[in-house]
């Protein structure tokens, strides 16, 4: 796990290849897609409060960390479009894709972070989130699949933390 490009809230991110769901069922999460998919980007905000508990906090929270994993997301994909790859954000209150038409199947955020991370989820009221080792049920998980090999993607972060790092000096 890496800091943050964007220095906000505390931020989590790393890049694993596809999980085996993923692999499976990349026709019916990203029906036009004719490569396959290489990468995927895991975000993780901290949130001010529990995310298990629905309160308008925790409400106010899931938008505010969904708004800057969307900017964060898009200002990486464009990175990744540039180089001649694919990628897809997922919605994390739908589970359906941003930059691509949506396919038969959602993706679970919270599983995709149990899958590569091995990180433990609770579940209350049909919701479930993922249990960070130091963040607890604060938390807010997102995904970015890209046709990019795992080794693009890292170099993209990179030059993205670099640039915001230059700007801050």
């Amino acid at each position: 796990m890496s800091e943050a490009i964007e220095h906000q809230a505390p931020t989590q991110y790393s890049v694993h290849p596809p999980s085996q769901f993923v692999c499976h069922h990349q026709d019916k999460l990203l029906p036009d897609w004719s490569c396959p998919a290489r990468s995927m980007l895991i975000v993780l905000q901290s949130c001010d409060c529990d995310l298990l508990e629905r309160s308008p906090l925790a409400e106010a929270q899931k938008r505010k960390l969904r708004q800057q994993f969307l900017k964060l997301g898009y200002a990486i994909a464009a990175q990744i479009n540039q180089r001649g790859h694919l990628a897809a954000l997922f919605d994390p209150r739908t589970g359906l894709p941003l930059l691509a038409r949506p396919g038969a199947l959602r993706l679970d955020d919270v599983a995709i972070v149990q899958a590569a991370l091995g990180y433990r989820a609770a579940s209350s009221h049909g919701c479930s989130i993922v249990l960070h080792p130091t963040w607890g049920r604060a938390v807010y998980p997102s995904t970015l699949i890209s046709s990019a090999a795992p080794a693009v993607l890292e170099e993209i972060l990179s030059e993205m933390r670099k640039a915001v790092d230059d700007r801050a000096v």
